[in-house]
């Protein structure tokens, strides 16, 4: 479709939707004067040259349209299906009716349940009790046997415990406590020989007097050591050993048992056979 400045006489092509947006009522774009493009609307150009396209005269009764291309359908009539208005188009969804349901226990439900199958109130109450109440037995008794553990491993390395600066002060911390006594440990290697003498044997012929002067460097009480004394001539060559127990230089059972204390020192004296004048040193030994 075309239509017609009335200013600049510019001939315009346009459709439909730029008429409906003002009701015909343009601009032209190149005067910019505001005009009704349905003054001058044709479907089709005449032929050139022309100067102006013809005016449509207004009428004084709107035209009549009768050729229909399209009617869209009415919407279906509603139904009446057992005193209810149900449509075609959308159909209610179905009311579910809960009259009909019966609650009852599970014991009521299956009253051909076997007697194994039904629990006493005893059960349900143990069946209900909470886990953790179940639990708790199994967990003492595996603490149980973890303590039993324990005290088993510490007392199969008792003595390097005791041998220990920081366990063995504890242990005798609380064995003070207690009232209780630690075993002795034997440490040879922290006993010191701090002096030794050799004389011939004051009241018996043909022996030797040995006194020694022994210390405990250890942080614990130690038995009292067996004493190796060893007679070497002037090669050098053994003449002479001989083992003491602590029970053959020591006669008092108390001593014995309570052994040499952390720090304490002690003077022991050895009676020896005289070797004879082979014998010009000596050497002792703690085990």
């Amino acid at each position: 479709m075309y239509t017609q400045c009335p200013e600049c006489l510019s001939v315009f092509s346009l459709d439909a939707q730029t008429l409906a947006k003002a009701h015909g009522h343009v601009v032209c774009g190149h005067c910019e004067a505001s005009f009704d493009s349905l003054a001058t609307l044709a479907e089709q150009l005449p032929p050139e040259p022309f100067a102006e396209l013809p005016v449509n005269e207004p009428a004084f009764e709107p035209p009549l349209l009768d050729l229909v291309v399209y009617r869209p359908r009415p919407d279906p009539p509603a139904v009446v299906v057992a005193d209810e208005m149900v449509t075609a188009a959308a159909p209610r969804p179905a009311v579910e009716d809960f009259s009909q349901l019966v609650f009852a226990p599970r014991f009521a439900r299956e009253p051909h349940a076997r007697p194994r199958e039904r629990s006493t109130r005893r059960e349900r109450r143990r069946h209900l009790r909470p886990s953790g109440e179940r639990r708790w037995p199994w967990v003492a008794a595996c603490l149980l046997l973890a303590l039993l553990l324990a005290i088993q491993l510490a007392w199969a390395k008792r003595d390097d415990l005791i041998r220990n600066p920081a366990v063995g002060g504890w242990l005798r911390a609380s064995c003070g406590v207690l009232g209780c006594e630690l075993p002795l440990v034997s440490a040879p290697q922290q006993l010191r020989l701090l002096a030794s003498n050799v004389q011939a044997h004051p009241s018996v012929a043909g022996a030797l007097m040995i006194s020694a002067s022994v210390r405990n460097d250890a942080t614990f009480a130690q038995p009292w050591p067996v004493l190796t004394i060893t007679l070497s001539n002037a090669q050098g060559q053994r003449i002479a050993m001989r083992r003491l127990q602590p029970a053959e230089y020591l006669d008092d059972a108390t001593i014995l048992r309570h052994g040499l204390a952390p720090g304490a020192s002690a003077v022991l004296l050895l009676e020896v056979e005289d070797p004879g004048d082979k014998a010009v040193a000596f050497e002792i030994g703690f085990e």
